[in-house]
């Protein structure tokens, strides 16, 4: 329940998908660790925000419209980055996510993006340290 004491919507609509994405990225963007990893590699916002919101559609609506390889993708960021990519960044992306749903909604589907953003965290993370490791071998 919100302030107001009225139910929160579930997250039905692509456009709901949308307002998640780009609400959480204007918080991370300005997060004092993430914002300088995401505002020096993010060059095309809208791009990225589209791309993203596909990725979710696919997971929740089943769309088949994400391409890409999202574990690449942070492998990438991470040797960018000196390899610097901490489960502390995974966390505090993940604080953000869950925020802006709980804030602005309530249903299975809301819960499915937060137990599957769960999921990806942990599974991103553990590719970077395979990655790593595999590297140094």
């Amino acid at each position: 329940m919100n302030a107001t004491n009225q139910a929160l919507p579930d997250v039905t609509e692509r456009s709901q998908l949308s307002f998640i994405v780009t609400t959480f990225y204007d918080a991370v963007r300005q997060d004092a660790e993430l914002g300088p990893i995401f505002n020096a590699t993010i060059t095309e916002w809208d791009e990225h925000l589209e791309k993203i919101t596909d990725f979710w559609a696919t997971h929740i609506f089943g769309d088949k419209t994400y391409t890409g390889n999202p574990v690449l993708a942070h492998q990438q960021l991470d040797q960018q980055f000196d390899e610097s990519i901490s489960p502390h960044h995974f966390g505090t992306w993940l604080f953000y996510w869950l925020q802006t749903i709980n804030t602005h909604f309530s249903g299975p589907n809301a819960e499915t993006l937060k137990d599957k953003s769960r999921k990806m965290q942990t599974i991103l993370y553990m590719k970077i340290f395979e990655y790593r490791t595999k590297k140094r071998q």
